[in-house]
């Protein structure tokens, strides 16, 4: 009985987590480069009962042998294992500004091991010297005089330093090369992510590697291709409809398992007041 208690609410937890996660993604269908997150629910190990019996042996003294009854396997429960950001393209929105830009996905090479493609992102630095990566080319100018991102990150080029512009009045062209007039300033720096599911998410659309090593140049890996486009955002990849229809999912499993933890409550009252009860 104690078992099916569990069972239930562990079906309640992990649907509860799934639900905050779609709801997140709901939050930000609007929010630039983000990527909505999946997640991924499985059971706890399965456990086998057997049942002890006992056979009287046709001996002087009737010794008494134990063996074993097979009753078959119990679930123990279900648990959300972890959440994955989906990195397929998000549609581009035109914004018209000179420090928007959009990166669009060519040909990505799909890794052997897991059978997906790769992701390619803006290379920023952050407060510690660091580097994070980021979909979302929502870009500025700050007071200094350097590209930034709405954090206050600097926006590398391709070399890994920081792109200084004299104004916003610039030109970047589909390769990713900022142009003030006639003179190329520097090359926005693009990173290639061979496992885009390793990486760990940092919130406001940035992500970094597990380990803290800088993912490779995407410019030098074979097989790569991408474009940029000025004025452009890349939107968030959120399906909305689909993330309500999930949503509503989620809500009745977890209704299904509240009935069912109540209908076991109310079993162990009865068992509690009716079944033990001396007449």
């Amino acid at each position: 009985m104690f078992r099916g208690f569990y069972t239930a609410g562990s079906g309640m937890i992990a649907q509860q987590r799934r639900t905050e996660m779609l709801a997140n993604n709901l939050a930000n269908a609007n929010t630039p480069g983000f990527k909505a997150e999946q997640s991924s629910i499985r059971s706890f190990p399965e456990m086998y009962l057997s049942s002890i019996n006992s056979a009287r042996i046709p001996t002087k003294d009737g010794l008494q042998l134990k063996g074993l009854s097979p009753v078959g396997e119990l679930s123990t429960g279900v648990y959300m294992q972890e959440t994955l950001p989906l990195f397929t393209q998000g549609q581009l929105r035109e914004t018209e500004l000179t420090t928007d830009v959009a990166l669009i996905d060519g040909l990505l090479p799909v890794d052997n091991e897991t059978g997906t493609a790769g992701a390619i992102f803006f290379r920023l630095e952050d407060a510690n010297g660091g580097e994070q990566y980021t979909k979302n080319g929502n870009f500025t100018v700050d007071p200094s005089g350097y590209l930034t991102n709405a954090q206050g990150y600097y926006v590398l080029d391709n070399t890994g330093q920081r792109i200084a512009l004299r104004n916003d009045d610039i030109h970047i062209t589909q390769e990713g090369v900022i142009m003030d007039g006639e003179n190329a300033v520097a090359t926005l720096g693009i990173s290639f992510a061979q496992r885009p599911d390793t990486l760990l998410k940092q919130g406001n659309g940035l992500f970094v590697t597990e380990g803290g090593e800088n993912l490779q140049n995407a410019r030098a890996v074979a097989g790569v291709t991408f474009s940029t486009q000025q004025g452009y955002l890349e939107g968030s990849n959120v399906d909305a409809g689909q993330a309500m229809t999930d949503m509503m999912t989620a809500y009745r499993a977890f209704e299904a398992n509240q009935k069912m933890l109540q209908a076991y409550d109310r079993s162990m009252e009865k068992a509690v007041t009716e079944i033990g009860r001396v007449n």
